[in-house]
């Protein structure tokens, strides 16, 4: 006889908050049940919440010349949207709109004590990941649209109501818009919306798509953390072991054997570069082999052949060709290939191209081509609007 197991309860999305407890419930407990993996809403997260600086005072920091502000405007009856960046002259203020616009100024904990004092209500965080307190001050209807952050983040309502609606459907649709200069959602459903009050909290892990519209005139302040993308890593760690590792450490190959296909980057070559690059043994053979496909195409003092001023069409090649026509290899034209499980990829000056393993070869082991069948053409066509081949007229002697 099988035994039910007593369902969980689904966890809360709004808790109420007070000064003993502002996340309305132990950090432990919210570490383990939201943070990163789902959104919550804190009322009164911070009872008689009093703004740590003022809407003048805001406005008076965008006008400093390093301070990092931005004014955005909506346009609602057209759907437009403007954005402007600091630092801004003091009569700029003066001359906003009655409503639809908001001024945003990052890292306004550096700048005042108070509104960095408010880091210490997240002391239940690691401090090196924190990023800063942006601060937003908004008329009515302001905001800047739909979006997703790639960070967790709390908002906290300072100074009147604040509209927000949120999504915390996994499936939701995450493209952008490619008409406004902010990166604003296609389209937006919400699933759950509010309005925040003073010392109100929502809490949004990464990737929660979310709206904030003013109502009446408001001010949000918003604890953002430090989550550098996996590139950002990858790229400042490759800087810093660069600058650490002696010149005289190359690439090398003293168990050379007579290459077998011309301008094959083969395994041996691949495992050579483990060896090179220990950090690198993470990646897979295919990743490491289309980066080091690219790198060593590259022309070392970084000369490039330029597309010419007028392509070439199919019809023009094949006219040339059949009429006797040669293919030249441009002098800056660098060339290397791997092999696929169907094909090849070809590597010329940094680029990739998808290739039969033949033609790969031949292109590499031959500057000059006196014959192109007529299934090689639309590559050979596609490199020679990139510049790197060149169709030399005449018939062949």
């Amino acid at each position: 006889m099988a035994i039910s197991q007593p369902s969980r309860k689904p966890l809360p999305i709004e808790v109420r908050g007070s000064a003993k407890q502002p996340l309305g419930m132990s950090p432990a407990q919210f570490l383990r049940d939201y943070w990163q993996k789902r959104p919550l809403l804190i009322r009164n997260a911070f009872p008689d919440f009093e703004p740590p600086i003022q809407p003048n005072d805001l406005a008076g920091l965008a006008c400093e010349e390093s301070a990092l502000a931005r004014l955005i405007f909506h346009d609602e009856k057209r759907d437009r949207w403007t954005v402007k960046t600091g630092p801004f002259a003091e009569e700029e203020f003066g001359k906003t709109p009655k409503s639809h616009w908001t001024l945003l100024v990052q890292d306004v904990d550096k700048w005042d004590v108070d509104v960095a004092a408010l880091l210490e209500s997240f002391d239940f965080l690691p401090t090196w990941r924190m990023d800063d307190i942006m601060v937003s001050y908004a008329e009515n209807g302001g905001g800047v649209g739909a979006h997703v952050d790639q960070y967790d983040v709390f908002l906290i309502q300072g100074i009147g109501e604040r509209h927000w609606a949120i999504s915390d459907d996994p499936e939701a649709p995450l493209e952008f818009r490619n008409d406004v200069e902010l990166k604003q959602l296609k389209v937006f459903e919400p699933t759950h919306e509010w309005v925040l009050e003073p010392g109100d909290m929502l809490y949004l892990p990464p990737g929660v798509p979310h709206d904030g519209v003013a109502l009446g005139d408001c001010m949000t302040l918003s604890v953002g953390m430090r989550a550098p993308s996996q590139a950002e890593l990858t790229g400042d760690l490759a800087d810093f072991l660069a600058e650490r590792m002696p010149e005289e450490l190359r690439y090398a190959d003293p168990d050379l054997t007579p290459a077998k296909h011309a301008g094959e980057i083969d395994l041996s070559a691949i495992n050579r570069l483990r060896q090179a690059l220990p950090f690198a043994v993470a990646l897979d053979r295919e990743l490491l082999a289309d980066w080091f496909g690219r790198f060593i195409t590259r022309y070392r003092n970084a000369q490039m052949a330029a597309a010419p001023a007028k392509a070439t069409t199919r019809a023009a090649l094949d006219k040339a060709l059949d009429g006797g026509a040669r293919i030249l290899r441009h002098p800056y034209a660098r060339l290397a290939w791997v092999r696929q499980r169907k094909g090849a990829t070809l590597y010329v000056s940094g680029h990739g191209y998808a290739c039969p393993a033949d033609l790969a070869e031949r292109l590499c082991q031959r500057r000059i081509l006196d014959e192109v069948p007529v299934a090689d053409r639309e590559l050979v066509l596609t490199l020679i609007n990139d510049g790197h081949l060149a169709v030399q007229k005449g018939r062949r002697r």
